[in-house]
């Protein structure tokens, strides 16, 4: 099948959205903890977080347009911290159901069945649940002009991993923890490793670790 930009344009919502936010293959399944002023505890599923830099530890992440509530949006402002909580195979069922609408001072812990957890006096929450979490500071911030939606840039202040899941040259076995991969807007993987390379240099052969 070929699309070209009309064929695009033209496509049912629904059909549209699907075929778009997967065209871009597997992402990153995690949950994003937060706490607003009134101390009501929210949740919800996102995947379009992404790495932005290491030194210093920078991750970002898309919102929607502010046209409707946006809890997480609002909670991060107002406390300048949140967390970053990867999926996994045991509590898919239950992350997924974040997504749905609750009302504000719902949390989505108590609706889903999910574990609040508060490590190292973070005030943000963390998900039990969850074996590869981090602690976020808001940074800063970027309107996408084009559609409305916002870039979030956060800092990682803490970051826990299994002992297991770590390989010795620093890299996390995501395999190790089944950490889920997202498919569209509600399509879920569990990846494995095929092969991990050495660093790659011109004129040198490419060695497997």
């Amino acid at each position: 099948m070929h699309f070209n930009l009309s064929d695009l344009t033209n496509l049912p919502n629904r059909y549209r959205a699907n075929l778009i936010n997967s065209s871009t293959g597997y992402r990153p399944s995690n949950l994003l903890g937060t706490k607003s002023p009134r101390g009501v505890t929210n949740l919800g599923i996102f995947n379009s977080i992404t790495h932005i830099g290491s030194n210093p530890a920078l991750v970002g992440f898309v919102l929607r347009p502010l046209t409707v509530r946006r809890d997480t949006y609002n909670n991060i402002k107002a406390s300048r911290h949140f967390t970053i909580n990867h999926v996994n195979s045991s509590m898919l069922s239950q992350s997924h159901k974040t997504s749905a609408k609750y009302d504000e001072d719902e949390s989505e812990f108590e609706k889903t069945g999910l574990t609040e957890e508060y490590l190292d006096g973070f005030q943000a929450p963390y998900v039990k649940e969850s074996q590869i979490k981090l602690g976020c500071s808001y940074v800063n911030e970027y309107p996408i002009k084009e559609n409305g939606c916002i870039l979030i840039i956060g800092a990682i202040e803490h970051l826990y991993v299994p002992d297991t899941a770590l390989f010795k040259d620093g890299s996390i076995d995501l395999e190790n923890v089944q950490s889920i991969a997202n498919i569209g807007l509600d399509g879920y993987a569990l990846p494995k490793i095929l092969k991990r390379f050495a660093y790659a240099r011109p004129n040198e052969t490419t060695e497997e670790k």
